[in-house]
């Protein structure tokens, strides 16, 4: 099986990059609870995410398949705090409407459990539905791994369902204490140490 050719996106490819997480997220059980209107739910993922990713954009990392079927998007959390994204509770509520409380309590749950060590956060990972299970997310973890154990970076994620839990897993992340939504669904903060040699 050939490697599956991995690459940094740039600015223009914000908005696909929004879409194909929410696109991809929509079956997660946070989804449902962030947003009860699942005719609505898809665009507001897709406008909040777009607020995550452009801020990746001029902060992070972000990279995607050649063929935009599968993104990751990667913040460097190593020295000085980067900035919150510019206008963030304007945009958060613009995109997020009568939900912005959930989504607010979601952020208050992630900064109450982020580790603040060192690190590189992967904050999403996302792949077309029809090619999950073909090995694109993997690519992606490998490609960005290998950079990080080359440089002795540990990897953060917050893992969203038992099936990505699990594929983080076996790329080397360990559990961390798990956190709930207020409906009970969980996170499953895991943790990576690079590897060295």
């Amino acid at each position: 099986m050939s490697p599956v050719p991995v690459e940094r996106l740039g600015a223009a490819d914000t908005r696909l990059v929004a879409e194909r997480i929410a696109e991809a997220f929509l079956v997660l059980p946070a989804t449902h609870w962030l947003v009860p209107d699942k005719a609505k739910r898809e665009a507001v993922f897709a406008d909040n995410f777009e607020i995550l990713v452009d801020h990746a954009m001029r902060h992070g990392l972000v990279f995607g398949t050649v063929d935009r079927d599968a993104v990751a998007v990667w913040f460097p959390q190593v020295g000085d705090e980067s900035p919150a994204p510019v206008d963030y509770d304007d945009r958060l509520a613009a995109a997020c409407g009568e939900w912005t409380p959930r989504f607010r309590h979601l952020d208050e749950l992630f900064a109450a459990n982020h580790p603040h060590p060192d690190h590189h956060h992967l904050a999403l990972l996302a792949v077309r539905p029809a090619r999950q299970g073909q090995g694109l997310g993997t690519a992606l973890l490998e490609h960005h791994h290998a950079w990080l154990d080359a440089q002795g970076v540990p990897g953060y994620l917050e893992a969203s369902s038992e099936a990505s839990r699990d594929l983080y897993a076996r790329h080397g992340y360990r559990p961390r204490e798990v956190f709930r939504l207020p409906d009970g669904t969980p996170f499953f903060p895991m943790w990576r140490d690079p590897v060295s040699g």
